[in-house]
């Protein structure tokens, strides 16, 4: 309540109060115990505000609390839902972790299986391979070998460069066809002794032998001789020597006067001596050959060499006497063939089967071969 309000309220009619302003001789009321009245209730009405105003603070104060206290306990109550949620997250995500790591366990000794599988698979297609080497690559190994032994052998016997080289491309072939990559080294040496190979510079044999062929068709168109040449003096005899042999000439079979005098059996024999070295060209063998083209020459001192006829003849011989039939073996003949049978004996170790002792025959073979093929010009320089 308001002091304008207590201002204009209407006096309420009240007991007298008996002050001593308004009370007079003989009981009468004094005129200011009215005054001291409202002021007393004013001041209880003014208590009675105070005493209000005081409870409606506190209970609006209690209101708040309460409400601060209820907010407060929702915050709990969220928070307390989210440490929930938290937790069973966290449960999840442990249970997800112990999920993975057990897959990875798992994949872990699968990878390990499947690596084990690997080992076994290379294993059985090693011994796959190594199987089929007793098969078809068996075959087409013992071709190869077959083939560059006999390019080396015919090259060392002959010297022949073409048929060895024709031999080793054979054997590339061959090799080729081989699904094993271990033997693919041994198809870099066969290049390498096909250029070796072709580096040679032999003699033609066909082209010799044509001018040989010619040659000996010119032999019986020479003259026959008119005179006995005198025995030319040599460079190293003494002056007596000169004058005993004015008197006393001694002469064997073998001589050059039998010779003169039967030109048709110098041609013959010249003819005989084109034809062994015309062998010895097919043989490839360098010594007969250039012993065969001597005895030629020999021969043909027999008729006169200022004829046309017996100049060129001198010159063709002189001509094939230059050529060399038999260049030296390159040095890498025979590698190739080495790398391969090293390469089946180590595949033949690995698989449990005894390697072959053919190698070692093959070439105590082919060095009988050799030592025959070198003895046999030596049995016919000591024939007469």
């Amino acid at each position: 309540m308001s002091a304008d309000t207590l201002e204009t309220a209407p006096a309420l009619p009240g007991p007298d109060i008996d002050t001593p302003a308004t009370r007079t001789n003989g009981g009468t009321r004094r005129p200011g115990s009215g005054i001291a009245g409202a002021a007393l209730l004013i001041a209880l009405l003014a208590l009675g505000l105070a005493a209000y105003v005081a409870w409606r603070e506190r209970e609006a104060d209690a209101a708040h609390t309460q409400e601060t206290q209820a907010r407060l306990a929702a915050q709990v109550e969220a928070l307390t839902h989210s440490i929930e949620q938290l937790r069973g997250n966290a449960d999840a995500v442990r249970q997800r972790l112990e999920d993975n790591a057990k897959v990875d366990q798992t994949e872990r000794e699968e990878v390990l299986g499947l690596g084990e599988r690997a080992r076994l698979l290379e294993d059985a297609v090693a011994n796959l391979a190594d199987k089929r080497l007793s098969g078809r690559d068996s075959l087409v190994l013992d071709e190869a070998e077959l083939l560059l032994t006999l390019g080396a052998e015919r090259y060392t016997l002959f010297h022949d460069t073409t048929a060895a080289i024709a031999a080793y491309r054979l054997a590339d072939g061959a090799l080729a066809e081989v699904e094993n990559a271990a033997f693919a080294t041994v198809r870099q040496s066969v290049s390498a002794e096909l250029d070796a190979f072709g580096a040679q510079r032999g003699a033609d044999s066909n082209a010799l032998a044509a001018q040989i062929d010619q040659l000996a068709a010119q032999l019986p168109q020479l003259p026959a001789p008119t005179r006995v040449p005198a025995p030319e003096a040599g460079a190293n005899t003494s002056r007596l020597w000169r004058v005993l042999g004015a008197l006393v000439q001694v002469r064997h079979d073998e001589d050059a006067s039998l010779l003169l005098r039967d030109a048709g059996l110098s041609r013959t024999l010249a003819v005989l001596d084109l034809r062994a070295a015309e062998s010895a060209l097919f043989a490839r063998d360098d010594t007969r050959y250039h012993t065969a083209l001597g005895a030629a020459r020999a021969q043909l001192g027999a008729f006169e060499r200022s004829e046309p006829h017996v100049a060129a003849a001198y010159a063709t011989l002189d001509k094939l006497d230059q050529a060399q039939l038999a260049p030296a073996p390159p040095p890498l003949l025979g590698t190739a063939l080495k790398e391969l049978r090293n390469l089946r004996a180590t595949h033949a170790l690995r698989s449990g089967v005894p390697p072959r002792a053919a190698p070692k025959a093959d070439e105590a073979r082919a060095a009988a071969k050799t030592d025959e093929a070198h003895a046999a010009p030596k049995a016919d320089e000591s024939k007469p």
